[in-house]
């Protein structure tokens, strides 16, 4: 084992970057702290603007080669990587847990099975991406999807193999070489993902990983000329900062973005399933970016439903994420709990009331937070917490919902509850959101789009759509005419 390794719940991993098919160090390195219990789970390469040109270069000098490759040849290393994965399902879920502090039984059965589907889905969509060819006045249209180039994919921390797998594999599905930079709060996967692409024969430099602080690696990669596309998943701030970056080439950029998601619950609604929805936000400590952290009921059912969501949140258990009886795990980082305590002393200095909750706890823990008396105007309403912290408010009528329900800056998710049908199509027509979920809650298909409006983010991904971003659409027009006879 080399001195580069290190050992988490039993697996080895590599802390340096992986450009060009070779593993590389730098000369500066970060501590990668585990939120479960604090403690160091060791060293990890610090990349600087070097590693960054380096990782462009091995993906610029691979990409002819891999987009050349017979999209046959590519769903089959699809195929062979989500294998890998299937594979090491248990050393990748007890990794990320370590790692990022959400539940090991989500990994296990939920998190880490997805990550492979991310593989198998975008393999099998390349297979029979295509439009039919149509005629213009005799001239028969042919649309192509040519590989663009050099991907730029910035991953967050909150489900880490997850989202970047989401990025990665339509990307090279598509035909393009990838530069994948993880987040520094949990960057271990990724580096396990490198081993598993490595070993499933996807050329060097078709896949890099740097690791890094983003004011250090970031805007070197987002700026760099020889990049063709750039996904970014994370906070608005840092999609204004990569948007400036990319700007001077004109870089296509996919940005999916902060959220503050409204969970409207109408009177004729199942009140229990309208509990078991609200309760539902809380999960990855409300680490999610979809979450509906609004929750907008209706006047008359107000007092009920708050009896019975108190009472149902009061049994959930918040403590080790690796116990199989946790239902709430830590918050990342020290930061992200100052940040999250910040925002409700803020809010209950300002005059709202903890219905439950509203307090840190021994290590990096927050209390399940409900919080009433909240003004819309406040800011515990309009910005985006990130941490298990919901707001309660009432409505009167319909019109009065709607409205408030898109009253932010934001617009990525939403969450109906209701017993009437034309309701939920009359409201949700009305919404203003990426998706919208009517009496379920974080149902994904990879065939849908996916994404943001408002400050919730830029473009679609998914299905046809992931193509369509990681490829330069082309029409070739033929004419019928000027054919030489070779007969």
């Amino acid at each position: 084992m080399s001195e580069h390794t290190i050992t988490v719940a039993g697996v080895a991993v590599d802390t340096r970057h992986w450009i060009g098919g070779e593993r590389v160090a730098s000369a500066g390195t970060f501590t990668d702290v585990s939120p479960v219990d604090g403690g160091v789970l060791g060293e990890v390469a610090r990349g600087t603007a070097a590693e960054a040109a380096a990782a462009v270069a091995a993906a610029r000098e691979a990409f002819p080669g891999w987009a050349a490759t017979p999209r046959e040849e590519r769903a089959r290393v699809l195929h062979a990587i989500a294998d890998g994965v299937e594979r090491r399902l248990e050393d990748l879920a007890v990794v990320e847990t370590a790692d990022n502090g959400a539940l090991l039984r989500s990994h296990r059965r939920g998190v880490m099975p997805r990550v492979a589907h991310n593989f198998r889905f975008f393999a099998d969509w390349l297979l029979r991406l295509g439009h039919e060819d149509f005629d213009t006045r005799g001239h028969t249209n042919h649309v192509d999807w040519d590989p663009a180039g050099p991907s730029v994919l910035i991953t967050p921390w909150n489900a880490p193999l997850m989202l970047a797998t989401w990025k990665v594999a339509p990307a090279l599905a598509a035909g393009n070489s990838v530069v994948l930079k993880p987040a520094e709060w949990s960057p271990l996967t990724a580096s396990l993902l490198a081993d598993i692409a490595a070993e499933a024969g996807l050329p060097a430099g078709v896949l890099n990983v740097v690791q890094g602080y983003g004011s250090e690696i970031g805007d070197a990669l987002t700026a760099h000329p020889d990049v063709r596309r750039i996904s970014f998943t994370g906070s608005v701030p840092t999609a204004r900062r990569i948007a400036a970056s990319a700007a001077a080439n004109l870089t296509p950029l996919s940005l999916e973005l902060g959220g503050k998601s409204p969970l409207l619950v109408f009177a004729d609604a199942d009140l229990d399933l309208a509990v078991d929805l609200a309760v539902e936000q809380y999960d990855n400590a409300g680490q999610v970016c979809l979450a509906a952290t609004r929750i907008l009921v209706e006047e008359t059912v107000a007092e009920e439903f708050t009896r019975r969501f108190v009472d149902r949140a009061s049994r959930l258990r918040q403590g080790d994420p690796r116990d199989e009886a946790t239902d709430i795990g830590p918050t990342i980082h020290p930061r992200q709990l100052e940040k999250i305590e910040g925002f409700v002393q803020r809010a209950v200095e300002a005059g709202a009331r903890a219905v439950i909750g509203g307090h840190r706890r021994e290590g990096q823990y927050f209390e399940p937070t409900l919080l009433a008396g909240v003004a819309q105007d406040s800011e515990i309403v309009q910005e985006e917490v990130f941490g298990p912290v919901l707001t309660l408010q009432t409505f009167g009528d319909e019109e009065e919902a709607v409205r408030l329900a898109n009253d932010t800056r934001f617009g990525l998710a939403a969450t109906v509850a209701t017993g009437d049908e034309e309701r939920a199509r009359r409201v949700t027509g009305r919404l203003v959101a990426g998706t919208v979920w009517v009496n379920c809650f974080f149902v994904r298909d990879l065939r849908a789009p996916f994404g943001g409006s408002r400050h919730s983010g830029v473009g679609r991904e998914g299905g046809t759509w992931s193509f369509d971003f990681y490829c330069d659409l082309k029409n070739t027009v033929t004419s019928p005419k000027g054919w030489r006879d070779h007969g």
